[in-house]
């Protein structure tokens, strides 16, 4: 068995460095992972099973309100994040998604404030809509503006 050290008998102990750097890591005690129940709650084992299975089942619902909400009028993806933040309030999978989103929805704001892009959206932004008035312009030469309440029986 490998403990560290080369001296039969010796011990290696991990420094407070180390306890530190896992901490920071999100791996310590003190790194917010895990439930956020109530203590008298996390208390009592049967008690803490229903908890997690009323949390489950309230951030599911949510979670199926913002799937459906996708393809219809609603804040879908609002809504999808919001069951995931119920869900992480107990379970340390559901924390580390949202940790990974936030990073990711971070990462994408940077990326979108850098100037080059900026000018190059802009850029395409109004190359688009010009292309989209020419082509509005050229049917309403060709076809005139008709609005569909006043068309006459052909």
């Amino acid at each position: 068995m490998n403990t560290g050290s080369d001296e039969p008998g010796e011990v290696a102990v991990a420094s407070d460095k180390a306890k530190t750097g896992r901490q920071e890591a999100g791996e310590g005690p003190g790194s917010g992972l895990g439930s956020r129940a109530p203590e008298f709650i996390k208390s009592r084992r049967l008690l803490h099973l229903s908890w997690q299975v009323g949390v489950f089942v309230v951030g599911l619902a949510v979670v199926v309100a913002g799937i459906i909400m996708l393809p219809l009028p609603g804040p879908g993806w609002v809504v999808i994040f919001g069951g995931m933040a119920i869900w992480a309030t107990e379970f340390v999978w559901a924390q580390l998604v949202l940790r990974w989103t936030k990073r990711k929805v971070t990462e994408a704001a940077q990326r979108a404030l850098d100037p080059k892009v900026r000018r190059r959206n802009i850029t395409l932004t109004v190359i688009g809509l010009v292309i989209i008035g020419v082509l509005a312009g050229i049917y309403l030469w060709k076809f005139g503006l008709v609005m569909p309440w006043k068309i006459k029986d052909q």
